[in-house]
């Protein structure tokens, strides 16, 4: 799939299903393949695994993205897009960098840049990157501000996932009445709900 492909696909597996499990180890990895979220995002993994690591969550029918600052043994730099390019079926990426974000875009990957929004001059930082970078998809982080996300949601030109302490299904809901086009936890019970 080339990138507009892949960030339709993600949409549309995310209006089917808004809760994307975001694991961290091999536990996370087994019980998502069990979950009915259709979007798995992959925070850990090595060099030497994460192409086994994709290739199971594409076995099991869902959408693997790779969070490439995450991976021991690759550096947020485009090389490491490459790497997944050639070395995994992963048909995402995210980072914080947005460099790393406009070249996966050129690769064909589905480009999502990941935020903190710790106070106002991280949402002004944002905003002026979301311009230079644009990433199909933004992430924020942490994703239980429902005022600030329906702002940042309003003003973004591309779809919005919350995420990072989202723990339970009012956590959920309300992300997704803030309205975010879907919400990323690595907490398994939300994976069920």
């Amino acid at each position: 799939m080339n990138r507009s492909e892949n960030a339709r696909a993600f949409c549309r597996l995310l209006a089917e299903n808004p809760v994307i499990a975001a694991i961290k180890d091999e536990e996370g990895l087994a019980r998502c393949l069990e979950s009915d979220c259709q979007v798995v995002f992959i925070l850990y993994g090595t060099i030497c695994d994460i192409g086994e690591i994709v290739a199971r969550i594409q076995q099991a029918g869902k959408f693997p993205v790779v969070h490439l600052d995450l991976v021991s043994g690759l550096t947020p730099k485009e090389i490491s897009v490459d790497f997944i390019c050639t070395h995994t079926g992963a048909q995402g990426i995210i980072s914080t960098r947005p460099g790393v974000i406009k070249y996966a875009r050129q690769k064909g990957l589905l480009a999502i840049q990941r935020f903190f929004i710790i106070d106002s001059r991280a949402l002004e930082t944002m905003f002026r990157q979301l311009e230079t970078a644009a990433p199909d998809i933004l992430e924020i982080l942490p994703g239980v501000m429902p005022r600030i996300t329906r702002s940042i949601q309003k003003k973004s030109p591309v779809p919005v996932i919350a995420s990072g302490l989202i723990l339970d299904k009012k956590d959920i809901t309300d992300a997704l009445q803030s309205g975010t086009s879907g919400v990323s936890s690595t907490c398994p019970e939300t994976w069920f709900m």
